[in-house]
């Protein structure tokens, strides 16, 4: 095997692990195996939500979002889960949180192989918090512990199918708070040591949401004077800022691999369907806006019970 092949599969080897590390907690205790080794709402309803949402949003006044022909992540109705996913002042819905994660898996995904495999742990994370709405809607007086009757299934699709006919009235599973209250309640969270409880799973999806976040702020930001930085470039300075502090040296090494890999600025305007910089902003600046309104409310939520750290 020449030098170039022996390189392409020590990168390859790095990046599968890096799918399965992204957003795990205690990645010591997993690197060595790596080693080894909301309701149901069509595309035209969520756009009637969008037009409907704007004018509780931070961006009223400016067009509303469309969907974009041809591309399988659709900004605009993103953006609408986002917007249906604020309850009350400080609390966040979990079937429309769950729903612009879908979203965002898409937005991973089209970047390319190299993040598309962030994505699938990603959507591990998702999958476990609807399982448990399910089995709390099936059992709503038992108490579910969080590791029990939770396959790993690779399936994720069947498993949103599932969960469909969820009730988003009522449950534990319903909200970011009502959750948190729920398990604290039945002593589902543990403090000391890894499970798959739903709060210890949203913390791993709110630390990539933050990195999410600050990566669209970037790649939205327009200086007034010298050329527009790579997306490349963009992504690992998000990176570093945020999921890097979680992670141990091999998996920010790993990182740095896939983030090289990331398509040049063009692409992001055909992917949002915009023509320049300067819409690309727009578009972006309303994103971010939205991620950070849901971002704040679960950073709360987390922080008034001590589950910033959970293992």
């Amino acid at each position: 095997m020449g030098v170039k092949r022996k390189a392409a599969a020590a990168i390859l080897v790095l990046l599968l692990c890096l799918g399965s590390l992204w957003i795990q907690g205690g990645l010591d205790y997993h690197l060595n195996s790596c080693l080894k080794g909301y309701n149901h709402i069509n595309k035209y309803q969520l756009h009637q939500l969008s037009n409907s949402s704007e004018a509780g949003d931070e961006t009223t006044g400016l067009p509303v979002l469309s969907l974009c022909p041809g591309q399988k992540f659709q900004v605009s109705l993103l953006v609408s889960h986002l917007l249906a996913a604020r309850a009350y002042p400080s609390d966040v819905l979990l079937q429309p949180y769950l729903s612009s994660w879908d979203e965002l898996v898409k937005f991973m995904e089209s970047l390319g192989p190299m993040v598309g495999l962030i994505s699938k742990e990603i959507e591990t994370k998702t999958s476990i918090i609807r399982q448990l709405a399910l089995l709390s809607e099936k059992s709503p007086d038992a108490e579910f512990g969080p590791d029990a009757h939770l396959g790993h299934s690779t399936n994720s699709t069947a498993q949103k199918k599932n969960v469909v006919g969820i009730s988003q009235d009522t449950g534990a599973y319903r909200s970011v708070r009502i959750m948190i209250r729920t398990e604290l309640s039945q002593g589902l969270v543990d403090f000391n040591h890894q499970t798959d409880s739903g709060c210890r799973t949203l913390l791993r999806l709110h630390r990539a949401l933050l990195w999410l976040k600050l990566f669209l702020h970037k790649l939205a930001d327009t200086p007034t004077t010298g050329r527009l930085r790579s997306p490349s470039d963009l992504c690992r300075e998000a990176y570093q800022s945020t999921l890097a502090h979680h992670h141990t040296w091999f998996v920010r090494r790993a990182a740095e691999l896939a983030f090289i890999a990331l398509p040049e600025r063009v692409f992001f305007f055909r992917l949002v369907c915009v023509q320049n910089q300067t819409e690309l902003s727009v578009v972006l600046t309303r994103v971010v806006n939205a991620i950070g309104e849901i971002y704040n409310r679960t950073q709360k939520a987390l922080e008034e019970n001590g589950m910033l750290d959970l293992p």
